[in-house]
């Protein structure tokens, strides 16, 4: 599937997130949340209850979109809108069967650790609706704004493929990887190729840019994390350059820490986002001048609020003055984030009194 080049329109030339992606600095930065389309809304929370599980939701397009929009209505100096959606559609559409058990997350059958992964029969079908949901959004998306898609990074995504479910260590992929690194280097690239396909019908239907999560890449040694985080993501954004020329990556190697400037240099995403755990000010001198970074604020330090909250934004703001920032999490927000917090947050950073 090839998508035509295009140069960026005037109205995408407005969009002060997509001009920090390109390079641009721009005060106040640009922001958007970590899962800022979720529980700590009072009316995601409405619209759940009247539309049934997790799951129910990412599957309706209509709730999706309304989803995906809904911070930017209740927040209107964001910058951006994420694609409501999960990480393993994937390995849905791969041939695993996914459900959220409640209280306990996300279950995918049968597990590859005791299963063969040429025995799932996929279901590319099952990415559809996603796609649909990419439309609706986009078709109502505010000038200025951008819509942010996004999918897992082969490393995490094969973490759950392999465990069945989030693991503390995934200590399952990492024994696998170790003992028959020819059947997980299978699984890495049947992610590889259905998550590149994925991308770019996102990007088809209106995604503006897009975001891998490497949720879980701070598990692994230095070695371990070049073969399966770094050259996974590299072959990836290679592959999405050059059939989405003006779409940019964003790559968040969540815990990486010391191994983020290899990880910006070799897969060559077009901006880096720091987890919490980074120093913000380590980051500036480490990773490559002109760089566009994301993030980092502790997402308890939002929960808190107040002078804390104020103080941990200042920091972040003047460690990341001399490069293209776009303000955001370390991770995602939590649910008993209050509003007020969210609106102090806000006002932090754009400068609003």
């Amino acid at each position: 599937m090839a998508l035509s080049p295009a140069e960026p329109s005037p109205k995408q030339a407005a969009k002060p997130l997509l001009a920090v992606l390109n390079g641009e600095r721009c005060d106040p930065p640009p922001m958007w949340m970590m899962r800022q389309a979720g529980r700590y809304l009072p009316e995601y929370r409405q619209l759940r209850e009247q539309k049934g599980g997790f799951l129910d939701l990412v599957y309706d397009s209509d709730a999706a979109a309304e989803i995906t929009l809904q911070p930017l209505r209740r927040f209107p100096q964001l910058d951006a809108a994420i694609l409501f959606s999960d990480i393993l559609i994937v390995p849905f559409a791969i041939g695993q069967n996914l459900t959220f058990v409640a209280g306990e997350g996300p279950r995918l059958t049968p597990p590859l650790v005791n299963a063969a992964l040429d025995a799932l029969t996929a279901y590319p079908a099952r990415l559809d609706p996603i796609y649909e949901t990419v439309r609706k959004v986009r078709a109502h998306l505010s000038p200025g704004k951008t819509l942010i898609g996004f999918a897992g990074s082969p490393w995490t995504v094969a973490t759950y493929m392999v465990a069945g479910q989030g693991s503390r260590e995934q200590g399952e992929a990492r024994r696998l990887a170790y003992n028959d690194p020819g059947a997980f280097s299978a699984i890495i690239e049947k992610i590889e190729a259905v998550t590149f396909q994925y991308l770019c019908a996102q990007i088809e239907a209106g995604a503006e840019a897009v975001q891998l999560f490497d949720s879980w890449s701070g598990s692994l040694a230095p070695a371990e994390f070049e073969k399966w985080v770094i050259a996974p993501t590299a072959r990836l954004v290679q592959r999405l350059r050059k059939e989405c020329p003006n779409v940019p990556i964003i790559g968040f190697p969540k815990g990486a820490g010391g191994k983020l400037a290899a990880y910006a240099r070799e897969t060559k995403v077009s901006a880096v986002g720091l987890d919490e755990t980074v120093d913000p000010a380590w980051a500036n001198k480490q990773l490559p001048a002109g760089l566009p970074v994301q993030g980092n604020l502790d997402p308890l330090a939002l929960l808190a609020g107040g002078e804390q909250l104020k103080d941990a934004v200042t920091r972040i703001l003047d460690a990341l003055a001399g490069r293209p920032h776009i303000f955001n999490l370390g991770h995602g927000i939590l649910q008993e984030t209050p509003i007020a917090h969210v609106e102090e947050l806000i006002a932090a950073v754009k400068g609003d009194k």
